[in-house]
């Protein structure tokens, strides 16, 4: 078992995919991190871009076999890459674009405002593939866990 932490602006109380926003690095769906410090961090963001609300930490417990039981459709994303940095490219954009993927579960690195910067001079094409990649090598990115069907929401426990 594994604690994932959710920060909002908000207690959580059942979780509404419906709720969540469109365009995030993994799509439409409730995202986590194994880091209690960037729930913190990601909690009080919120509560200053709403303007409302506490900052509000919820913990769920998670057990890590149903990534490979057979049970959950999970894409893993160990470090930055090309095929992560064109997946989160292609779900910032999938309002406009269409894209959407089959995957319950996603877990990989944050695309924090550093790297949002360098993807925006990708899709400008001010720099190439490959130089997005080794620009996003270097840096010490956290974790996300996307849990994007009810399937995978089920899977959560909250604490």
């Amino acid at each position: 078992m594994i604690t994932l932490f959710h920060g909002s602006n908000v207690g959580i109380g059942a979780i509404d995919l419906n709720r969540c926003h469109p365009d995030k690095d993994f799509g439409q769906g409730f995202y986590l991190t194994d880091i209690r410090k960037q729930a913190e961090y990601m909690a009080l963001r919120r509560t200053r871009i709403m303007d409302e609300g506490l900052p509000t930490v919820t913990a769920y417990s998670f057990d890590e076999e149903c990534l490979h039981d057979g049970s959950l459709n999970v894409k893993l994303f160990e470090f930055p890459c090309e095929e992560w940095a064109l997946f989160v490219l292609a779900n910032r954009n999938a309002s406009v674009s269409g894209f959407r993927h089959d995957y319950d579960v996603v877990i990989g690195p944050v695309a924090d405002d550093g790297v949002a910067f360098q993807l925006e001079r990708y899709s400008r094409n001010m720099i190439t593939l490959e130089t997005l990649v080794e620009e996003l090598t270097y840096r010490n990115l956290n974790s996300q866990y996307f849990f994007g069907t009810e399937c995978a929401i089920s899977k959560l426990q909250r604490l």
